[in-house]
Formats: C-alpha cells, sequence, structure tokens
C-alpha cells in the first residue's frame, strides 16, 4: 500500500472539514474517511454490545495473537501472594480491582456508584495537597486511595458519595435535570490525611483507539495549544507536559494528561489499581506510614513480567474504534454542522493525520478522534472536590469522543465527564464552563431541534 504524505493528507482533510456555519441551504458534506474514524484500523464487523473488543482491523497476524494475548491478560483476576498461580499473583497489598476488565467492562468505561456502594467499580479517587502551588500526594495515603485490600492489610479509607440533583431549562422553557455528585473519606485506617486533603475523582474511559492517539505528532499538539490565548477566542488549551527518563514528553493519557504513552498508562494502572509492580514501577504505592503494606509478600519481583506487560500494552494500543453509523444521515451533518458553528470543535479537534507507530498498522492512519489532547480549564463547577478557586484542580484534558455513542450499549450505568456525573451526552453540554462557557451557552440558545441534531452528531461518532 502506497500512504499520501502526511502533508497532503492534512491538506486535503481541511478541504473536507471546513465546513462554513449552518445558513439556509447551506450543505454540510462528510469529511475524508470520516465513516472511518480510525482509518484502516476501524472496527466494521461487531457493534452492539461488543463495540470496543475488536483488535484493529489491519493487524499482521502476529499483531493480531499479541492482541489476543493481551487480551486474556487484560481480563484474568489477580490473586494475593502466595498463591500457586504464581503466574498472576502478588495482587496488592492495596488495591482498587483484581484486573483491569474490573474497571474497564468490554472495555468500556467504569461504573458510576451509587450512594450506597461498599466499593468503587471503575472510579477512583486521586488525592493531592498543594505545596508551592503544586499538586502534591498525600503523605500518608499517596496519591491515590485503595478502598480495598488483602486480608492482612488494612484498606486505607471507605469513600463515600451521596447525589443531588438540580434542575434548569432552556431558553425555549424545555426544562432539564443535572446531578452532582459529593464524595468523602472515612474510616482512615493508617491515621488522618493532610488537612488540606484534595480529593480527584476519576471514572475509566473507554479504552478504544489508544494507540492512534499515541501516534498523533507532537507538533499536531503543540500547533493548538494557546496557553495564554493569544489569538483571544477564551480558549487557552495547553499541552500538559511530562519528565520522564527519556526527557520532556507531551501527555496524552488519563483525565489531565498525566501518561506520555500508552505503556506509561498500563503500567500505572498495574502499580496504582491493582498495586502490581513491574520493571518500570518495581515498588508497591505503600507510603511509610504504613508498614503492614510495605511487609506484605510479593508475587515476585516484578509481579507483571516483561512478556505479559507486553502483551497488555498491544493490546491497549489496538483495541479498534468502531465505525460511524449513520454519519452522512441529514440531521447528523446539520448537528455536525452545528457542532462546529458553536465552537465545541475548537477544543474536539476533529481530524489528524498519524506519524510513525511502532506498531505499523497505526501509522499514516487519517483518523477522526475529536480531542486536542490539550488541558482546559473548565471552570469551578467541575473542579476537584475542596478546591474550586485553584486553576490547576479545574483542568482537564479534552475527552476523545470517538466511539462515544455506543457507551450505553456496553453498561447501563454509563457516565460522563470525570466523574460520571453526566448521565447522557446532553448532560455533559451543559455541565461545560470556563473555556468551555461560551459553547454550553450557545448550545443552551439553540432550537430544541438543532440541539437534537447536534446531539445526534455526537452520539454517531
Amino acid at each position: 500500500m502506497v500512504l499520501i504524505r502526511p502533508l497532503i493528507l492534512i491538506f486535503i482533510i481541511s478541504l473536507f472539514n471546513g465546513c462554513a456555519d449552518i445558513n439556509a441551504g447551506s450543505s454540510i458534506k462528510l469529511g475524508l474517511g470520516e465513516r472511518l474514524p480510525g482509518g484502516e484500523t476501524t472496527n466494521t464487523y461487531l457493534l452492539g454490545a461488543n463495540s470496543y473488543l475488536m483488535p484493529a482491523s489491519n493487524l499482521s497476524v502476529e499483531r493480531e495473537l499479541e492482541f489476543y494475548g493481551g487480551n486474556g491478560f487484560f481480563n484474568q483476576g489477580w490473586v494475593e501472594a502466595p498463591a500457586s498461580t504464581d503466574a498472576r499473583d502478588g495482587l496488592g497489598p492495596l488495591f482498587n480491582a483484581r484486573s483491569c476488565s474490573g474497571c474497564h467492562f468490554k472495555d468500556g468505561k467504569g461504573e458510576v456508584p451509587e450512594e450506597n456502594d461498599s466499593f468503587f467499580v471503575g472510579l477512583l479517587i486521586r488525592l493531592h495537597t498543594f505545596s508551592d502551588d503544586t499538586l502534591s500526594p498525600d503523605p500518608v495515603y499517596g496519591g491515590q486511595l485503595q478502598d480495598q485490600s488483602i486480608p492482612e492489610v488494612p484498606r486505607e479509607a471507605k469513600i463515600v458519595v451521596k447525589w443531588s440533583i438540580s434542575e434548569g431549562s432552556y431558553p425555549d422553557g424545555k426544562t432539564y435535570e443535572l446531578k452532582e455528585p459529593t464524595f468523602a473519606l472515612s474510616d482512615f485506617n493508617y491515621g488522618e490525611p493532610n488537612s488540606s486533603l484534595i480529593l480527584s475523582p476519576r471514572l475509566a474511559p473507554h479504552m478504544v483507539g489508544l494507540g492512534l492517539l499515541e501516534a498523533i505528532p507532537d507538533s499536531n499538539l503543540e500547533a493548538l495549544s494557546d496557553p495564554n490565548d493569544e489569538d483571544g477566542d477564551g480558549i487557552s488549551g495547553r499541552i500538559s507536559w511530562i519528565e520522564t527518563e527519556n526527557g520532556i514528553q507531551v501527555g496524552r493519557f488519563g483525565w489531565r494528561a498525566e501518561s506520555p504513552s500508552v505503556q506509561d498508562q498500563v503500567v500505572g494502572a498495574f502499580v496504582g489499581d491493582m498495586g502490581l509492580t513491574t520493571a518500570f514501577a518495581p515498588k508497591d504505592t505503600c507510603t511509610d506510614s504504613q508498614e503492614r503494606c510495605i511487609n506484605a509478600p510479593t508475587g515476585g519481583e516484578p509481579e507483571v513480567s516483561d512478556r505479559i506487560l507486553s502483551r497488555v500494552v498491544t493490546y491497549s494500543k489496538t483495541i479498534a474504534v468502531p465505525v460511524r453509523r449513520k454519519p452522512d444521515d441529514p440531521q447528523v451533518l446539520r448537528g455536525k454542522g452545528l457542532f462546529k458553528r458553536i465552537q465545541c470543535s475548537s477544543c474536539h479537534e476533529p481530524s489528524y493525520v498519524t506519524g510513525e507507530s511502532d506498531i505499523a498498522a497505526l501509522s499514516g492512519q487519517v483518523i477522526w478522534p475529536y480531542t486536542d489532547l490539550l488541558l482546559h480549564d473548565m471552570g469551578p463547577a467541575l473542579a476537584d472536590v475542596n478546591a474550586k478557586d485553584h486553576e490547576l484542580t479545574r483542568e482537564w484534558r479534552t475527552a476523545p469522543l470517538w466511539g462515544i455513542g455506543l457507551a450505553t450499549e456496553i453498561s447501563e450505568k454509563v457516565g460522563y465527564l470525570h466523574d460520571g456525573r453526566a448521565r447522557t451526552i446532553e448532560e455533559a453540554i451543559l455541565w461545560h464552563g470556563g473555556e468551555a462557557q461560551q459553547s454550553r451557552d450557545l448550545f443552551m440558545n439553540l432550537s430544541f431541534a438543532d440541539r437534537t441534531a447536534l446531539l445526534a452528531f455526537v452520539s454517531d461518532l
């Protein structure tokens, strides 16, 4: 196959994507390759409840075998050490889930917790305190609250959530409800945390297209970054620069773009969510205050072998993005034009051409993820618990939108935004503030028919 040079592809995409504002008689067209948002990797075979389970369609036989091997490790449950199953022991001592799929059921989103849930599934709490105007882990409980543990070790604390409902209405009189969570911790087993502890709930996102996002060239994201709002449009997205052993890299993954690569994200999930060490994170996250955690038996050094880690990383990189269902439906196309007109695409950047990837199938693909992978101030309503006045706690990475319309096919308890508070895509839009306030207000002022069209478009991504 002959690949078109990326610069030429970008020019072609810009021609198809440069839709004018909606006016009477205007014509919104389908962009180049938009029907296949993952390019040649797109899943065109299984939709519905299995929408997120397929490998990239253009994988080599060898890579596809690695995919299915990784799938097995992704879904297997780990057990505490010592155990006869020494290939998968070493769970904990403190953890949030026993398997990757415990948070990402069928590679989908985590479950939104109810008020009476004893343990959370797919939603965890990051912990911060302020130090020299930067966010730092809590000295007693670290950077993430683990609400489960092996029998010999007390869990860190209990997470409690309460939900409240508020009502509002559009200018045309149609009413809506918004559901807001309040998170708190209780029953601390290792002493009191810092008095200024900040809680940051994080819902597990769906897993599609991660390797393609990793392959977006840095230069594309740098061109979109505008931290000082030099163009004066009110949107000041910035890159999350991460210090690594290989130098400063662009953060792409996690709700605050804390990880520059899929491997870093997987390593962090193994050690943070399951308490499993790897060659890249050789120690558990026990703090000095958690002696019984420190002295607990291990499942080897490391507990996750390089082979298992490699397979899970390959699997995570190559889960296919599902095909669009009705991309050329007139209502969907109208919604696409509205999406641009109310400036949603200022953050949810529609399309890219991927650069070189270590997995050849992901290179040189025209993709439509609808994200700029940048951090944006989303306003105080979406800030971390106890820290609404600080900009760092209001910033969130623009979530990719591809596959979002199929989320409800995977789970009945699906939620949107970082803490799952939005029960629908419409509610997620209504929670937008900060840099997205103008787009939210423009959405509010659309007619019912136009709002319906815009939501039809997003649901088809």
